[in-house]
């Protein structure tokens, strides 16, 4: 899903950039030559990637607050409610509430067993395994970006050299230089690098932020994971003082 998604998105921007190239921009861009295609085909790329991981960023974030959500879910877990709180996952959703909802299923099937540390082992092991299959959701396309980065400094920089040859062939011939073909190689050389070195700038701005995004979600994850285990298992120590005390 995630190959085939990155495979049309290269080919339509191809597509839609070979369209701008031919009908679009001012001929003075033009003058960049066929690299302008590739360029602006980058510049399509980031702007969809960016648009992609700003939804699946909000989607992974689920309905409500997320604040909100974990005051409530924390109260439910507390007051012995793992079922209402189980209930409030699947209503927000995301990849946090998928995660808490993984650890409070898993307590629910050991909740009967005697051995507390057990118990709480096999929360944690789920919550873990939980958090293995959403990480890499949130990740998702992020090396695209980087790649894109570099590769967009690698057009502008061939667009440079091709230009600068163009350039410089004009003094080939000996005698008086060719002025128009000077003029053009140069523009060819500016042009390539001036989008090379923006679509370097797009490309690494985005992904450093949704690196710094992520990097929080999943902090936030971890805390809150851990918020609610730790929670479950203060309960389940309190439940099981009276028998003792019985005994």
């Amino acid at each position: 899903m995630k190959s085939s998604f990155l495979t049309i998105v290269v080919l339509l921007s191809f597509v839609v950039g070979w369209v701008i190239y031919e009908f679009m921009i001012p001929e003075f861009v033009k003058e960049g030559g066929p690299l302008v295609v590739a360029l602006i085909a980058i510049s399509l790329m980031i702007v969809t990637l960016t648009i992609e991981r700003i939804l699946s960023l909000r989607k992974a974030q689920g309905r409500e607050n997320l604040a909100t959500f974990l005051r409530k879910v924390q109260q439910a877990v507390h007051a012995g409610d793992v079922d209402g709180a189980i209930a409030m996952c699947d209503k927000q959703r995301g990849s946090l509430a998928s995660v808490i909802a993984s650890g409070l299923r898993r307590y629910k099937e050991v909740e009967g067993t005697d051995d507390r540390k057990f118990a709480m082992d096999e929360v944690k092991q789920a919550i873990e395994e939980a958090t293995l299959l959403e990480v890499p959701i949130l990740e998702r396309n992020l090396v695209a970006l980087s790649t894109i980065a570099s590769i967009a400094t690698m057009v502008g920089l061939l667009g440079t050299v091709l230009g600068m040859i163009k350039a410089f062939s004009a003094f080939s011939e000996g005698g008086t230089p060719d002025a128009a073909q000077l003029s053009t190689g140069i523009s060819e050389a500016l042009i390539n690098t001036a989008g090379g070195i923006a679509g370097a700038i797009m490309a690494i701005i985005a992904y450093n932020y949704f690196t710094t995004k992520v990097d929080g979600f999943t902090y936030m994850i971890d805390e809150a994971s851990q918020s609610i285990v730790d929670t479950l298992a203060s309960r389940r120590a309190h439940n099981a003082t009276p028998a003792t005390a019985t005994r």
